[in-house]
């Protein structure tokens, strides 16, 4: 990660986790190089941005769900890795995305931790968002 981001100590207990995907009818390095770039979020990622991205440095901020944020995004790679870790008042949030080959397509998947202190209503909700942007990512970069 970019910056060296301690994000979660060692000797913490791993958290809950859900992976989830969307399926792009595109082929997956095609898909990477048009949507890598911080700039394109704002496209699809509602729950990371209220749609505007300012950038400082190698840094990001905007105004995200729960208020302002500063993130920091993994730089353009071979691998089809788009972490990203989001900065806000409560603490950070560790955000692994990636896109691999499936078939002539690509598989974007999205990796959500339940952080300390979410209950399991807050947990669901995010799920749900994650879902729907997903659904608009597919949407936004099917057109091309």
């Amino acid at each position: 990660m970019a910056g060296g981001t301690d994000w979660m100590t060692t000797d913490s207990t791993p958290l809950e986790s859900r992976t989830f995907s969307v399926t792009i009818d595109r082929d997956w390095r095609a898909l990477y190089d048009a949507i890598w770039r911080p700039e394109f979020f704002p496209r699809w990622a509602s729950g990371l941005t209220d749609g505007e991205l300012r950038r400082e440095g190698d840094d990001w901020f905007s105004q995200g769900a729960d208020g302002p944020v500063r993130i920091r995004f993994t730089p353009y790679n071979d691998f089809g890795v788009m972490d990203h870790v989001v900065e806000g008042a409560d603490g950070d949030v560790h955000v692994p995305l990636r896109i691999v080959r499936n078939g002539r397509g690509a598989e974007v998947m999205l990796t959500l931790y339940r952080e300390w202190g979410i209950d399991a209503e807050r947990f669901a909700a995010d799920a749900r968002w994650i879902n729907r942007d997903l659904t608009r990512l597919r949407s936004v970069a099917s057109r091309g």
